[in-house]
């Protein structure tokens, strides 16, 4: 009975930390890092900083926004499955639910003139954080004179119009050959992402189950950060299919930018502009879905991913709160 009640406690108080990190964390994925550090190793004690680093580096190489990722690890870590549902729902649910809202006033109300004026102010700050991520993800990504190779043979395709499917793949292919005799899980995982590249079907006629398909095949090839995101959706919904205008694109970022929460949930935001709220909720499922796929049979080999141990409770006495 002590560990059930443990157990409900330990759920309760990761559905608040995660819902209410879910509506205050604004400033995309570094953001969102920085946060949970601070609430989970400064102020509740219930990781080290080691143990939330191996968190943090489990979460970089699996496909998917990072920030989600370490909530439904820290979600498992400390409460088995049923945490890392909760954390899953709780970070992504609350910022889902203010996109959707801003995109039924979008379709009402976004072809006012006021309206108009409101996100042609937006659209120029948003195009300039993405090329500031970029660069900045660029210098973290490129760490040797192979992957510079790659990194700009890649550039020269795709501009020549290459998809990024194809790329993403042929990338990690020719990376993990030029690290010497790639391991079978190597294999495996590219493997495992390489089936839903090729699973999308073109289409003029954007129904639910499409919908689904399209954003479950964009979440499973996604890595690092959710500002990779843009490519993708342009490629996929405006030049491959037509079910958006790239103003409308750009308009669907922008919110999923000034917006907390995940940056992904620019997917609600562009299902609800195809299909209603059916389509918000099959977008939104679809993309973050390959989270928990990845989450659930994960078994990093690092030991702050060894699914659930206790860790020790910091004394609130002992360690003051930070300022907010």
């Amino acid at each position: 009975m002590p560990k059930r009640q443990d157990r409900r406690r330990d759920l309760v108080a990761l559905a608040r930390l995660f819902a209410w990190l879910s509506v205050t964390a604004f400033g995309g994925p570094a953001s969102h890092i920085a946060m949970m550090r601070r609430e989970l190793v400064e102020r509740r004690g219930w990781l080290s900083d080691t143990e939330f680093l191996d968190l943090l580096g489990a979460s970089n190489v699996i496909p998917g926004p990072t920030s989600t990722e370490v909530a439904m690890y820290v979600g498992r870590r400390r409460a088995g499955v049923a945490g890392l549902v909760v954390c899953g729902v709780a970070f992504i649910g609350p910022a889902a639910v203010i996109v959707g809202i801003l995109a039924v006033c979008y379709r009402r109300y976004g072809t006012t003139p006021a309206v108009g004026d409101i996100f042609d102010g937006i659209k120029p700050v948003v195009v300039a954080i993405v090329a500031i991520a970029v660069i900045r993800l660029s210098q973290a990504a490129i760490r040797s004179a192979s992957l510079a190779v790659i990194a700009a043979a890649v550039l020269a395709l795709y501009l020549a119009g290459i998809n990024e499917p194809v790329l993403l793949l042929a990338a990690a292919a020719v990376a993990a050959l030029a690290s010497g005799s790639p391991r079978p899980d190597t294999i495996a995982s590219v493997a495992l992402i390489a089936a839903p590249a090729v699973a999308g079907v073109h289409t003029e006629h954007a129904d639910i189950p499409r919908i689904f398909a399209l954003f479950f095949k964009i979440g499973a090839l996604l890595f690092g950060s959710g500002y990779v995101l843009l490519a993708f959706l342009r490629r996929d919904l405006v030049i491959s299919r037509g079910w958006l205008t790239n103003t409308q694109l750009l308009d669907a970022i922008a919110v999923g930018q000034f917006t907390p929460g995940p940056l992904f949930t620019t997917a609600t935001f562009v299902g609800y502009l195809l299909g209603g709220t059916p389509g918000a909720v099959a977008a939104t499922v679809g993309i973050f879905l390959h989270r928990s796929s990845w989450s659930l049979p994960s078994n990093p080999s690092s030991p702050a991913c060894a699914a659930p141990a206790r860790p020790r409770r910091r004394s609130t006495a002992s360690t003051p709160a930070p300022s907010r």
